[in-house]
C-alpha cells in the first residue's frame, strides 16, 4: 500500500510537471538584464545631490562585487549555491508537506529560487507556485552561469529605505562604496534580505545587530573571516547614515532639476539611468546651506516658546532605554541640526529626553532657558512640557539645549556675475519639511529684490552706511517718481 501510495504521488508531481513546464514564462531575457535606475543629479565637481525613481539602484557586474560581500551573503542565505542545481530537494519536500499539513510553507530557498521568484512570480505560498519556483530555477541554472545568477540577486533585490541591490544598499547605511565595507559592514548588508523593511539599521538597529551577529557567525564558520576578524567584527560599532544624511544638501536644486527632466522626458526619466550635472560648486553649496541653516537656528534659539511640537502617549511602565520610547518618534523628521526627541522626564531644572537614535539625553541650565515658560507649574496647556512632549534638541559642543523649529524661513543664491552660471542655491530651512522654493517660488517686491545691488553700487562709489540722504520725494523724471507702496515718498 505504501509503495502504491508513493507511486501515485510520483505520478502526481510529474504530472503537475507535465502541465506547469509550458506556463514557464521566458528566461532569456535575463541574460541581457537591465535593471531600472534612478535619475541622479551632481555638482559640477561630481558630487551626487540628489537621486529619483522608484529603485535606488547602482547597478555592478559580477567582478565588480568585492569577494568579501559576495561570501557574507552566500554564508547565510546559501552556502552551497555553487554546488547545487538550482533547488535543494530536502526544502522543496519539506515545504511541500508543510503547505500540505500546516497550509504554510517553511525552509529558506536558494539564491536561484530567490531570483525565479524576484523577477517572475509572486510571494504566494501554494504547492503550484512552489513547483513553478523550483522548475524555474531549473531552468535560470541551464541557462545562465553561477556567477551571473549571483550578480542577478545581488542588484536586483531590495535592502531596505528604498535600496535595490548592495551596491546602493553600502551607499544608504554606510555612504561608502562596496570595495570600502568592512567585514562588519558587510555582514550588516548580508543580513537584510530576510526582513529589509522592518529590520534594517536605521528603522531597527537593535534588530539588525542581532541578524548582523548571526552572519558573522555563520562567516567564521564557514572560512570567510578568521578568528581575529570576527572577534574584530563583533566589536566594531558601524556608522549608519541618519535618512537624509548627504555629504552636500543642495536638495532645491536637485527638484529643480528633477522636475525640467521629467518634463522632457516623462517616467523615462526615473528608470533609465540619466544623470544630470548642474553648475553648483560643492563647497560653495555647502557653505550656503550651512550659513542659511545658521542664521535661522540662531534667531530661532531668541524666540518666545511656542510649546512642543506634538504629544506621543508613553506607558509609565517604559524605561528611557526601552525602543518603544525612541519607536514612538518614527515618524518625525529627525533633522542633523534640530534632533527629535521625545520627554520621558520634566521638571524646572532638569529635562530627560530620548533621540530617535535611542540616545538618552539630559537637558539643564542654560539649555532650558527658551524652554522655561513651558516647565513652570502654571504653564498652559499649549506651552506645557510633559512627559511624552515631542520637542527639538540643539547641540552645542557637549551641551544640549531645549528648543523649536523655526518658524521663519530664508534662502540664498550665488551666481558667477560673468556667466551666470549657479554655484550655490538655497531655497528654504528643510527641503523635508517645505519644498517651496523661496529662490524661484518666492515672488518678492522687484524695489526690495533690486536693493542689494543698489547698495552695492552705492558702496563701490564711496557711499558709506552712515551718507546722510536727504528724504524727500524725487522729481524732474518725466510723469514717473519713485514713492513707497501706500504713497508716500518717505524713508
Amino acid at each position: 500500500m505504501a509503495a502504491g501510495g508513493a507511486a501515485l504521488g510520483l505520478l502526481a508531481l510529474l504530472l503537475a510537471i507535465v502541465v506547469l513546464y509550458p506556463q514557464l514564462p521566458d528566461t532569456s531575457g535575463l541574460a541581457h538584464y537591465q535593471p531600472k535606475q534612478p535619475l541622479r543629479v551632481y555638482t559640477a565637481d561630481g558630487v551626487e545631490i540628489g537621486g529619483f525613481g522608484n529603485e535606488k539602484r547602482q547597478y555592478l557586474p559580477f567582478d565588480q562585487i568585492p569577494k568579501l560581500m559576495r561570501d557574507s551573503l552566500l554564508a547565510v542565505e546559501d552556502a552551497r549555491f555553487y554546488e547545487h542545481p538550482g533547488i535543494d530537494m530536502i526544502g522543496v519536500l519539506r515545504a511541500i508537506v508543510a503547505n500540505l499539513t500546516h497550509r504554510r510553507t517553511q525552509g529558506a530557498s536558494t539564491i536561484t529560487q530567490q531570483v525565479a521568484r524576484t523577477f517572475f512570480l509572486t510571494r504566494e505560498k501554494t504547492i503550484s507556485r512552489k513547483l513553478k519556483e523550483a522548475l524555474l530555477s531549473l531552468k535560470i541554472e541551464h541557462e545562465l552561469s553561477k556567477d551571473q545568477i549571483l550578480a542577478l540577486y545581488m542588484n536586483q533585490i531590495y535592502l531596505g529605505a528604498r535600496a535595490y541591490g548592495f551596491a546602493e544598499a553600502a551607499q544608504t547605511y554606510f555612504g561608502k562604496p562596496l570595495s570600502a565595507l568592512t567585514p562588519a559592514e558587510c555582514a550588516m548588508l548580508a543580513g537584510l534580505p530576510q526582513n529589509p523593511a522592518n529590520a534594517n539599521p536605521i528603522r531597527s538597529p537593535e534588530r539588525a545587530r542581532a541578524r548582523q551577529l548571526v552572519v558573522l557567525m555563520r562567516m567564521h564558520g564557514q572560512g570567510v573571516i578568521d578568528d581575529a576578524q570576527y572577534e574584530a567584527a563583533k566589536a566594531e560599532k558601524l556608522g549608519v547614515r541618519a535618512p537624509g544624511d548627504m555629504e552636500v544638501h543642495a536638495e532645491y536644486v536637485a527638484e529643480m532639476a528633477r522636475a525640467q527632466v521629467y518634463a522632457r522626458y516623462g517616467e523615462e526619466a526615473y528608470s533609465t539611468g540619466m544623470k544630470v550635472v548642474t553648475t553648483l560648486r560643492a563647497n560653495e553649496q555647502q557653505a550656503a546651506y550651512k550659513a542659511v541653516r545658521k542664521t535661522l537656528i540662531d534667531r530661532e534659539l531668541q524666540m518666545a516658546w511656542r510649546g512642543p511640537e506634538d504629544h506621543e502617549e508613553l506607558d509609565d511602565s517604559l524605561d528611557d532605554t526601552d525602543p518603544a520610547v525612541s519607536q514612538a518618534l518614527i515618524d518625525y523628521n529627525d533633522d542633523e541640526a534640530l534632533r527629535v526627541a521625545i520627554v520621558t522626564e520634566a521638571g524646572v531644572k532638569k529635562v530627560v529626553a530620548v533621540l530617535a537614535s535611542g540616545e538618552v539625553v539630559t537637558i539643564s541650565g542654560k539649555g532650558l532657558r527658551q524652554a522655561q515658560p513651558g516647565l513652570t507649574a502654571k504653564a498652559s496647556a499649549e506651552l506645557k512640557i510633559q512627559r511624552g512632549s515631542v520637542v527639538r534638541l540643539f547641540q552645542q559642543g557637549k551641551d544640549w539645549t531645549l528648543t523649536q523649529w523655526p518658524e521663519a524661513e530664508s534662502a540664498l543664491v550665488a551666481l558667477n556675475p560673468n556667466d551666470g552660471e549657479v554655484h550655490a542655491l538655497v531655497g528654504g530651512f528643510d527641503f523635508r519639511s517645505n519644498q517651496f522654493n523661496h529662490v524661484t517660488q518666492g515672488w518678492r517686491q522687484p524695489g526690495s529684490s533690486f536693493k542689494p545691488f543698489l547698495y552695492a553700487a552705492a558702496m563701490e562709489n564711496g557711499v558709506m552706511p552712515e551718507t546722510i540722504v536727504n528724504d524727500a520725494p524725487l522729481s524732474g523724471l518725466g510723469d514717473w517718481s519713485p514713492q513707497n507702496a501706500d504713497g508716500s515718498a518717505d524713508g
